[in-house]
């Protein structure tokens, strides 16, 4: 309880603490039900990834980096070995169609609100120091679960933690990809990565050229967030390696620089399977054949957008 009771810590973090062991609690339910689900090859080592998920969620903060390190290890094995599989139980409290339609005739254009509600908070926790975007977010989530219920009786917590365990058992293990890879760009700037591709980068971009500097800041955003499959892990890298001494030495807007680089990065988002959240998830959710097709649908509209946020950069920078 120290950690509550402590005033030096925001209400924002304490009640983010909160969600996190509501998070790692839903975690644990999924493992508990795919555990009992007998139509799962790989029940077992899906009992143990969402457990060890859930238990790093819920309580890391206090287990120690060892013992996180630890758990996190046991917690990647079975997806390793392909043991994070889906059973029949997740689908059992799906809707049917009829269902579908006949909710749809009763609540309309409605349904779209409570999604709003996740971004309007959001926003309006990033205005408030104490609070953050992160916690506004996920008051959202509990705001829209309240509206749900309202719409509709039948929108138990019962309902809530099964669908829950639903969409993450469609998602599977790819689920923890984007944390992981945000913390393997950590990990290359506390290993120096970045200084290593500044040295590259000092052969290739000619001194003092700071177009040279912004053109290669901005590709290097979209081909390294397709390598590392997320923008907040390469820009950490490239900003260090790239754009701080070729660019914002150069006299360039910081704030703009690191902006629309994070926006380069989003254009590498759109071209790789490693955005396993963006662009492999919606294929699993949707039962696509084509595991690349979200990707193809994407690839103009990203090439035509890096072409146009280098040019930004260039001009107002």
């Amino acid at each position: 309880m120290s950690f509550f009771m402590d005033p030096s810590v925001t209400i924002g973090n304490k009640m983010l603490e909160v969600f996190y062991i509501f998070m790692g609690i839903i975690s644990v339910y999924a493992g508990v039900r795919n555990l009992k689900d007998k139509t799962n090859a790989g029940r077992y080592g899906t009992f143990v990834f969402w457990v060890a998920l859930g238990i790093v969620m819920a309580f890391g903060r206090w287990l120690g980096d060892f013992v996180n390190g630890v758990v996190i290890v046991i917690m990647v094995l079975p997806a390793i070995f392909k043991q994070v599989q889906k059973g029949k139980a997740s689908d059992e409290g799906a809707p049917k169609p009829d269902e579908v339609e006949a909710n749809y005739e009763s609540i309309g254009m409605k349904i779209f609100i409570p999604s709003l509600c996740l971004g309007v908070c959001a926003l309006i926790g990033a205005f408030i120091p104490f609070i953050g975007a992160l916690t506004g977010c996920s008051i959202g989530v509990v705001l829209s679960a309240v509206i749900l219920h309202v719409y509709s009786r039948k929108n138990t917590v019962g309902v809530f933690f099964s669908d829950s365990e639903r969409l993450l058992s469609a998602m599977g293990a790819l689920c923890m990809l984007p944390m992981l890879l945000a913390s393997l760009g950590a990990i290359f700037t506390a290993t120096g990565v970045g200084d290593v591709i500044s040295e590259i980068m000092g052969v290739v971009i000619p001194s003092g050229n700071m177009a040279a500097g912004i053109i290669a800041y901005g590709i290097g955003m979209m081909l390294f967030t397709m390598i590392m499959g997320n923008a907040f892990a390469a820009i950490t890298v490239l900003t260090v390696g790239v754009a701080a001494p070729f660019v914002l030495q150069l006299g360039a807007d910081p704030a703009l620089v690191g902006v629309v680089g994070l926006t380069c990065g989003y254009c590498g988002t759109l071209l790789t399977p490693m955005a396993a959240n963006f662009n492999i998830v919606p294929v699993a959710i949707l039962e696509m054949e084509d595991r690349m097709g979200v990707i193809k649908k994407q690839v103009v509209p990203a090439l035509v957008m890096i072409v146009v946020q280098v040019v930004y950069m260039l001009v107002f920078a």
